[in-house]
Parts: structure tokens; C-alpha cells; sequence
């Protein structure tokens, strides 16, 4: 048995999948020759608890995809709703312009990440599977550190970053 094809054009499907509200991150690795690469990611989610992984994807027209295919690393940063800028700053432009003035350190393994304070969470991971999937390339990570902090999480809806709920409980009833 066969899929059928779709009954929407690629802009319906899109704004479809816009309806979803997801958090937003940050991931980060570095080029062969040592350069930190990172760019703005939302499809992010959870694979399994024993052993800790996780999936992201990304396009295979991206500029980056060679060097996180070939990366034995790389780290995921959950952003809280106070980061905005960043994700917006890690979105587009040169490597050079994302990275221009921000504090980098070392993962406890070795691989470029964010200095912020603000970060919600991150993960640190080993590059364990990729898998060609349509027009992108989910990758599979096996978590080897995380941190987390209680914070706002920044949210990707309809298309553009969103409110998020308040942390603290609703007063007058």
C-alpha cells in the first residue's frame, strides 16, 4: 500500500502546522576546523527516557547540514521567553553575526555553547543517528549532561514567537 498524495499545497500544510505550539531552541556545534556553528531550531522533542535522547531536524538546503552531520557533538539550548533576541539573532545572518559578542564555553564534553545564565535548559549530545526524512534530516541525540532552570519557556506559534503563560497562579479565586 501506497500514500495517497495531499489534498493542501504546501502554504496550507505550513500554517497547518503553525496550529502547534512549540518550544524554542538554540543548537550549537563547531566546523571541523574548530569555527562555533549554531543556528535557530523549533522541532524539537523527546525520544526516550532510558536510554536519554532526543530529535531535532533540519532542512537539507540548510548551509549548516554538512556540519552537523559530521559533528561527534553537539549542544541544545532550551530558551526562556526573556531570549528572544537571540533566537530571532540565531535565525539568520553569518555564523560571524550570530556569534559576534556572546559568551561561548565548553560542554562538559568539548562542544561550544551558550554562556547565557537565561537559558531554560540545554543538553549536551552525542550525535547517535541522523535519518533522511522528506526535505529535512532528523537528528538523534543521546544526552550525555542537562541542566534546567524554572523559567518562562519562548513559545513558536502561527508562524512567529509568542507569549507564554505566566509562572505564577491566577489570584482571585
Amino acid at each position: 500500500m501506497k500514500p495517497s498524495p495531499p489534498d493542501f499545497d504546501q502554504r496550507y500544510f505550513r500554517s497547518a502546522l503553525g496550529r502547534f505550539a512549540t518550544g524554542v531552541t538554540i543548537v550549537t556545534t563547531e566546523t571541523a576546523d574548530g569555527r562555533p556553528w549554531g543556528l535557530t531550531v523549533s522541532s524539537f522533542n523527546s525520544v526516550s527516557l532510558s536510554p536519554p535522547m532526543v530529535l531535532w531536524s533540519l532542512s537539507k538546503e540548510a548551509s549548516a547540514l554538512p556540519h552537523f552531520l559530521a559533528a561527534p557533538r553537539y549542544v541544545i539550548h532550551v530558551l526562556s521567553a526573556s531570549q528572544l533576541l537571540l533566537a530571532k539573532r540565531f535565525s539568520k545572518g553569518t555564523q560571524e553575526e550570530r556569534f559576534h559578542g556572546l559568551k561561548i564555553k565548553r560542554s562538559p564534553n568539548g562542544a561550544p555553547m551558550l554562556a547565557d545564565p537565561d537559558t531554560a535548559a540545554w543538553f549536551e549530545c552525542f550525535n547517535h543517528a541522523q535519518h533522511p526524512a522528506g526535505d529535512h534530516t532528523i537528528f538523534v541525540g543521546q544526552v550525555e549532561h542537562c541542566e534546567r532552570r524554572y523559567s518562562q519557556p519562548l513559545v513558536y506559534h502561527a508562524g512567529d514567537f509568542d507569549l507564554t503563560p505566566t509562572i505564577e497562579p491566577i489570584s482571585g479565586h
